[in-house]
């Protein structure tokens, strides 16, 4: 491979690590992890430099987004794994992607605003230590359901067998 060429638009076709980094807001160590990771895949130039397809830039932004919003990196190499490697990923294939991410974080959301809502009443955990768990959770009920805060993990006192 050639070092980089401007291309029509007169931007570079290829960047190396420290002009991807600097433009995705990245430190390079975090790129190479995400390399090592394979969610990315730099070509090598005749140096065996890193040479990073312009497209790259938008699969480091959607890491660092995701990240940001709490999806671990097994979950992004995921969704990653459905983008095509051999062309660029068009507006469809993001919107595919997209579409399912919505998903997931407005699960994300309905979980934050129930923590909120119920922080200081029962949330099924089975602590007995407030007065209204007596109400809520008589006799530990909720643990017929299974471990942890359960009507926080979305158990309601009517999924109860009695």
């Amino acid at each position: 491979m050639t070092d980089s060429k401007n291309t029509a638009s007169g931007l570079k076709s290829h960047l190396s690590i420290g002009e991807i980094a600097a433009r995705a807001g990245l430190a390079i160590t975090a790129i190479r992890f995400y390399e090592e990771q394979g969610l990315v895949r730099p070509q090598r130039n005749a140096g065996g430099q890193r040479r990073f397809n312009r497209a790259e830039l938008r699969r480091l932004s959607f890491i660092k987004i995701s990240q940001q919003l709490g999806f671990s990196l097994a979950e992004i190499k995921e969704a990653l794994a459905s983008l095509p490697n051999e062309r660029t990923p068009t507006k469809a294939d993001w919107q595919r992607l997209s579409t399912q991410f919505a998903k997931d974080i407005d699960s994300r959301i309905n979980g934050l605003q129930k923590l909120r809502d119920n922080l200081s009443g029962c949330i099924g955990c089975g602590c007995l230590s407030m007065k209204r768990c007596v109400l809520y959770n008589n006799n530990d009920a909720a643990s017929s359901l299974g471990t942890g805060p359960r009507y926080l993990m979305g158990d309601s006192s009517e999924d109860l067998a009695i």
